[in-house]
């Protein structure tokens, strides 16, 4: 089904501004001595700038080298209308302003082509609030370069009992040295095939006497 075109004010509006600009340049051009079909082709240049431009905003607002050539543009059409509204005697154009009109196609060409053939910057990404993440529970660290409480030994089968002292009068005897008197022991014992007396195992050790009541009482020497 065919959409039929209604007239808008704006669209009008800018026919009305594009038809007046176009005859603007049209007649710069003329003055500056481009006559003939060429002061028709410097509207057409300008304005097809003025649009590659544009479009290139559209596309990608941030880009610097579309916002130079849609003000260069912009600034040679609304030139053209100051200048032809009286304030410049068309008779008489100055000679910098016709080196302007005459390297104007160049440099219409080169905006065109760069603003055709350049790559626009990838967009950034937005940024995302950080939230707020939840403390790490706390862990209670145990200690675990504590010694180990030494093993009770099992009283021998062979050895005669002891009588038990008081707990507090019984120094502790170091888990090593309990071990190297009951392999001095067992040593004896192997050899004779009777237990070591206390009073062998006091002189083999080298220990005072209540380190060496402590051992035998541990190791219920005879």
């Amino acid at each position: 089904m065919s959409r039929s075109i209604r007239p808008d004010a704006v669209m009008v509006q800018a026919v009305i501004a594009g038809a007046l600009s176009f005859a603007h340049l049209h007649d710069l051009a003329d003055a500056a001595g481009q006559t003939g079909w060429k002061a028709w082709a410097y509207p057409i240049s300008v304005d097809l700038l003025l649009v590659a431009a544009w479009r290139r905003l559209r596309t990608a607002r941030r880009d610097r080298s579309a916002w130079t050539w849609f003000v260069i543009a912009l600034v040679a059409s609304l030139g053209a209308n100051i200048a032809t509204a009286g304030l410049l005697d068309l008779n008489a154009v100055p000679a910098w302003l016709c080196i302007l009109v005459a390297g104007w196609p160049a440099l219409a060409f080169l905006g065109g082509t760069l603003l055709v053939h350049s790559t626009p910057a990838a967009p950034v990404a937005p940024t995302q609030p950080v939230r707020d993440e939840p403390a790490p529970p706390k862990v209670e660290m145990l200690r675990t370069d504590e010694p180990a409480p030494a093993p009770v030994p099992e009283p021998a089968p062979e050895l005669a009992a002891a009588p038990p002292k008081p707990p507090s009068s019984v120094p502790a005897v170091p888990v090593a040295l309990l071990d190297h008197a009951r392999k001095i022991a067992d040593a004896h014992r192997a050899s004779t095939g009777s237990p070591m007396p206390a009073a062998d195992l006091s002189a083999r050790l080298g220990l005072p006497a209540p380190m060496t009541d402590a051992i035998t009482t541990q190791l219920q020497l005879a």
